[in-house]
């Protein structure tokens, strides 16, 4: 299997680029140790052999960490993230670090050091961002499943554009530590897979408490009910009105309200007038958080140096060059908002609407179990189309953000293909550590579009 899989990888992803680092000895060296556990009759895991690829803001120990950045040239991990190490404990084999948005900071994967990514189903096409390599290798048959990060949509979209489920679990149900810190109150590592289910199995390999990572929960994992459930659905239907391409809106309807219909769920027609303001409230935020984080990566304790006269020369050198546009973009605006003057006409102001939006959250959620929309308002796009409007890029997910800012459980599932063959995404958001039920939900959705629409 590994010998076909890195077959395929030096056929084809030079032109999707898709990894940044492959690590094709060492998983020829795992593939031999799990034969001789067969073998030897041992216990295996359950992802024995199974390829995993990693996104490269997550630390692989002794692997080079770029997080498509210039500023880590060189920088090579001395740990394993908690979720790298869980899934080496169920024997997985890790074949290499996916490209994506330089510091998970995009949402078409164009902003990387490394180049830009091409969705494997459409050529000249993006796959998302900025888990968009993750999504990618898994589209293009590299890997079965793949770990992305998700602070706005980064798992989410990308999967809804390679026609994935990509899956992000309530805030601190996944273990942060040894991911590279974006905006820390929204980060949360989750799987991309082909199915539900796949997903679900990732999700209880890396979820739990971890000591090293204090905003970790420890609440058990329930298990998918068995029994029948009468689930009530949430749908924001004004939501979809402006600004959501036609034939998305039409399939999220339709997808929705046949559903409901044949399984006999209450529909509950809801208002989420807070995903009006998402967009700005989330910018300002992780804006504000990454000018703070990024503060780091300042040439002198690791990757790129720059030579300077005095420190500050260095400092600006070495962070000038070594970041790119959108990346000094935020950090600009991050710490504009946190200015004296500023901090409470923005960044105070955000905190607030930041609580509205999870209010809302918490009062539709006392009278349904799940609230459904797309993924993405419009479906993948041509690499370079709308790279020089960040704003509109901004947009791609205006249906995603309010779910790392509420730090709710949300799931994007392949709800078929527009008239043009590009993938469709549906999104099922759920209640705080629900994810047991969300499960049970998205299985039944899954089938329902696969019998509807085909694969």
């Amino acid at each position: 299997v590994i010998e076909i899989i890195f077959k395929r990888i030096k056929e084809k992803d030079k032109e999707i680029n898709s990894f940044i680092t492959i690590f094709e000895e060492e998983s020829f060296e795992k593939a031999k140790k799990l034969d001789e556990k067969i073998k030897n009759k041992e216990t295996t895991g359950l992802l024995f052999g199974i390829p995993i690829a990693i996104k490269d803001n997550i630390c692989v120990k002794g692997k080079p960490l770029t997080c498509a950045s210039k500023i880590l040239e060189g920088y090579i991990a001395t740990y394993n993230a908690t979720a790298v190490e869980k899934i080496l404990n169920e024997n997985a084999i890790i074949i290499g670090k996916t490209n994506m948005d330089e510091f998970a900071m995009g949402s078409s994967n164009e902003y990387s050091y490394f180049g830009p990514v091409q969705n494997p189903l459409k050529k000249g096409y993006v796959p998302g961002g900025s888990s968009g390599g993750s999504a990618a290798s898994v589209a293009a048959g590299f890997c079965i499943a793949a770990l992305g990060s998700d602070t706005g949509g980064s798992v989410r979209q990308p999967a809804s554009f390679t026609g994935l489920v990509g899956f992000k679990p309530t805030y601190g149900r996944v273990s942060r530590f040894g991911l590279v810190a974006f905006a820390s109150s929204c980060d949360q590592i989750g799987p991309i897979t082909k199915d539900v289910m796949d997903a679900w199995i990732i999700f209880k390999i890396i979820a739990g408490y971890d000591e090293k990572d204090k905003t970790t929960l420890n609440y058990p994992i329930e298990e998918i009910p068995e029994e029948e459930i009468k689930f009530k659905i949430g749908y924001p239907e004004n939501l979809l009105k402006d600004g959501v391409d036609e034939e998305i809106r039409n399939r999220i309807d339709e997808t929705v309200r046949e559903f409901a219909r044949i399984k006999n769920y209450n529909l509950k027609e809801i208002n989420m007038e807070t995903f009006k303001i998402a967009i700005p409230v989330y910018h300002i935020i992780t804006g504000a958080e990454a000018s703070s984080n990024l503060a780091r990566f300042d040439g002198i304790r690791y990757g790129l140096r720059e030579k300077g006269e005095d420190l500050e020369d260095i400092y600006k050198k070495t962070r000038g060059k070594g970041f790119g546009e959108e990346v000094i973009r935020r950090i600009l605006m991050g710490a504009f908002v946190l200015r004296s003057g500023y901090y409470e006409e923005y960044y105070l102001k955000a905190q607030k609407a930041r609580t509205l939006i999870l209010e809302e959250f918490i009062k539709n959620f006392g009278e349904v179990d799940f609230i459904i929309t797309p993924t993405s308002p419009f479906p993948p796009f041509k690499i370079g189309e709308k790279i020089e409007d960040p704003i509109k890029l901004y947009l791609a997910d205006i249906f995603t953000v309010s779910a790392n800012l509420a730090g709710i459980p949300a799931i994007s599932i392949p709800c078929g293909k527009n008239k043009e063959g590009l993938p469709i995404g549906i999104q099922i958001m759920a209640r705080p550590l629900d994810e047991a039920r969300l499960f049970k939900f998205s299985l039944e959705i899954e089938k329902f579009i696969k019998e509807k629409y085909g694969d």
